[in-house]
């Protein structure tokens, strides 16, 4: 739980100043103010006390035994401080000064060096170049900034120090209590691994707050953080993905999946709430410190004023929410207490001239209502509105069964009440929509609490036939693997394949065609060509001889003049598949997590319309049925304007073949069935085309 960083009883500054203003004099006069009630050693070489406190030439001049050390020195000196701290016995130490790897190389080297320093001495370290460290819970500011919020239940990670700094100021300006302040900088030893663990073990952090650039260790990141979102929420605001490997994906699915789709499925897969902005990290922190989780997902919205409602009526619907219909017995009560102009339907509208009365009997009735998971209560300061007394009127009804979140819109007029609220424990947001939106990360993350157990199916499957492939195509240098070994592995994961051979001759594709009865399918089979279709590659709905024929002669002769250079092994002459729906299923293996797989539509859907969702392996039943309802386009795959539906589920079980192929190979690194032909209920869905892509060979 890094105890001797997170709650030491003893604290060394290396690099203790006397001057207001440096560093040294903040970080020290940050321990002293806060009230830290152990030992505090300030080590100076040129001063006997500072700040009313004595000081030490050296670190290892103390007699007594030092927790945790943090480092205040200039770049130079940084390594010979941790050495004395190591030799002095600090159990860990923190390096606020900056100069580091976010400097070049030279820095880079340096940071390596302390980095190991401390490892071979079993001693964790922080940093470099960090703001520091707060637990206000056990008064300790051991770091340079001067503002101290109140302890509460909201630990804050962040790679920015900078950005700590606004939290900070914030979270004391708003009156919210902070639990554990962390600032990572350059995460040499320590990150954000390290700290969500440690968090998941404080009992005094009720949730985790975070701001992340970089994830070192996907893996790791996504177990520690599964294993800590089964006990509180972990939220995080993730910036500055780009393109996954800086190189030009072959696949459909490698030209979607992104870094930061990656980063969306690695925390779809762990529990953790995304934030789309710094505002929206916020919401969500105090809303999931305050309140209890809602139970489902039905909303009700008590207002003073139409359009608010009708705004948070909007957003809650848009964003996956139910505006609930109220019971029986709650609006025959309304409508028994409220003018008769009011609305008793959801929203409930009180009316602008409404009193704390009104407002604290709707916000009651709707709290008792068995329909309603959570509440929303919006007021607009109108001249008959006593927002003060509005807010202690509902907090005192408030019992918190049920999340209830607030929403006084303006600055002046409801200054006084949004104090009340926060008070009570009731977040308050300047808008509706803000307020719905940090209500829905409360429903997701009760959601994924209480899902089913992860249970991944294992298919019966040839894989001694996909190792025969694998190794022949690595043998030939192939890094592409074309339709016809795509299919005889996908062959050997139990996927239908229609019938088909290879043919080098015209006469020979005659021969397969009348085998096989038309109408056919023919398409061009090379290592050296990726898209057929682009090159006039595929010939779909031979019907006869003269057909087949034609379409041979013509294809070997026109690709062979385009790309001379490719390798032409013939054409593949396959059996038409039945008609039926056109999707794709894919994978793309990103470096941090691993193969993210992607269903999505065929033809303009993900073509233009990017209409696609992602998923981790290994998948399980549930999480592929919930990749085909992700999709704007799920209702054609239902059957949509008297349309009858597809087999789903033979689409779901295709999507946990490939999880379980990808990670059975992982030197599969692209994969592409496209399309995968799905028919009506009961039918099996067929792999028309696909490819992949093998690590382990130089691209040609």
């Amino acid at each position: 739980m890094l105890e001797s960083l997170l709650y030491p009883e003893s604290i060394a500054v290396i690099g203790a100043s006397r001057t207001p203003g440096k560093v040294g004099y903040a970080v020290l006069n940050g321990l002293i103010e806060g009230g830290f009630e152990g030992p505090i050693i300030p080590v100076n070489p040129s001063a006997k006390k500072i700040l009313n406190t004595r000081c030490y030439k050296d670190i290892r001049d103390y007699d007594g035994e030092v927790d945790l050390t943090v480092v205040v020195v200039p770049t130079r000196l940084v390594k010979e401080a941790i050495v004395g701290a190591i030799e002095a016995g600090t159990k860990a130490i923190i390096v606020i000064t900056a100069g580091f790897k976010e400097t070049g190389k030279e820095g880079a080297e340096l940071e390596k060096e302390i980095a190991a320093v401390c490892r071979n001495a079993g001693v964790r370290m922080m940093g470099p170049n960090v703001l520091g460290l707060m637990n206000l819970h056990h008064k300790m500011n051991a770091s340079f900034s001067h503002v101290t919020p109140e302890a509460g239940g909201i630990s804050i990670i962040s790679q920015s120090g900078a950005l700590i700094t606004s939290i900070l100021d914030w979270a004391y300006g708003n009156h919210f209590g902070l639990a554990k302040m962390i600032s990572m900088g350059n995460k040499a030893d320590l990150n954000e691994v390290d700290f969500i663990r440690a968090l998941g073990e404080d009992d005094d952090t009720k949730v985790i707050v975070s701001y992340l650039e970089s994830i070192d260790e996907g893996n790791l990141f996504i177990r520690a953080a599964e294993s800590v979102a089964s006990k509180k929420p972990i939220v995080v605001l993730k910036v500055g993905t780009t393109e996954a490997g800086g190189r030009a994906a072959s696949s459909h699915t490698g030209s979607l999946a992104g870094a930061d789709v990656a980063y969306g499925a690695a925390f779809k897969r762990a529990g953790v709430i995304r934030a789309e902005t710094f505002e929206h990290l916020l919401d969500c922190g105090i809303a999931f410190a305050m309140q209890p989780l809602p139970e489902g997902n039905r909303v009700a919205v008590i207002t003073n004023a139409g359009g608010p409602g009708i705004i948070a009526a909007d957003a809650i619907e848009e964003c996956g929410l139910v505006v609930t219909k109220l019971t029986d017995e709650s609006i025959n009560e309304l409508e028994s207490n409220l003018p008769e102009a009011a609305s008793t339907a959801n929203p409930i509208d009180v009316l602008g001239d409404a009193g704390p009365e009104e407002y604290a009997m709707a916000v009651r009735i709707a709290q008792a209502d068995a329909n309603v998971d959570g509440i929303i209560f919006l007021l607009t300061p109108q001249a008959m509105t006593k927002p003060k007394e509005m807010a202690e009127a509902v907090t005192q009804v408030i019992d918190g069964s049920k999340p209830v979140l607030a929403s006084f819109m303006g600055v002046k007029e409801v200054g006084p009440g949004r104090e009340i609220l926060t008070s009570a424990g009731i977040p308050q947001y300047f808008s509706p929509e803000r307020a719905v939106a940090a209500l829905k990360a409360m429903v997701d993350y009760h959601a994924w609490r209480n899902r089913p157990p992860r249970i991944v199916t294992r298919f019966p499957v040839n894989r001694r036939r996909v190792e025969r492939v694998l190794h022949r195509h690595v043998k030939l240098g192939y890094r592409e693997i074309g339709e016809v070994s795509a299919k005889e592995i996908l062959r050997a994961y139990d996927f239908n394949i229609p019938e088909g051979h290879v043919a080098t001759s015209a006469d020979e594709a005659v021969d397969i065609a009348e085998r096989l009865g038309y109408p056919v399918a023919m398409k061009i089979t090379s290592p050296d060509i990726i898209h057929k279709s682009d090159l006039g590659g595929v010939r779909i709905n031979l019907s006869g001889p003269s057909d087949v024929m034609d379409a041979f002669d013509l294809m070997m002769l026109r690709i062979g003049r385009k790309v001379p250079e490719a390798d032409l092994q013939g054409v593949l002459v396959e059996k038409m598949a039945d008609r039926g729906l056109e999707v794709i299923l894919g994978m793309s293996r990103d470096p941090q997590f691993g193969p993210m797989l992607m269903f999505g539509l065929g033809g303009i859907f993900v073509e233009v319309m990017k209409d696609v969702t992602f998923h981790l392996a290994p998948l399980t039943a549930e999480e592929a049925m919930q990749m085909l309802v992700g999709t704007r386009s799920y209702a054609l795959l239902k059957g949509a304007r008297g349309q009858s539906g597809v087999d789903m589920a033979s689409i779901a079980a295709g999507l946990q073949r490939i999880s379980q192929l990808v990670t059975d190979f992982p030197e599969i690194i692209e994969l592409d069935i496209n399309p995968l032909i799905v028919g009506k209920l009961g039918t099996e869905a067929v792999v028309a085309d696909a490819r992949m892509t093998i690590s382990g060979v130089d691209e040609k």
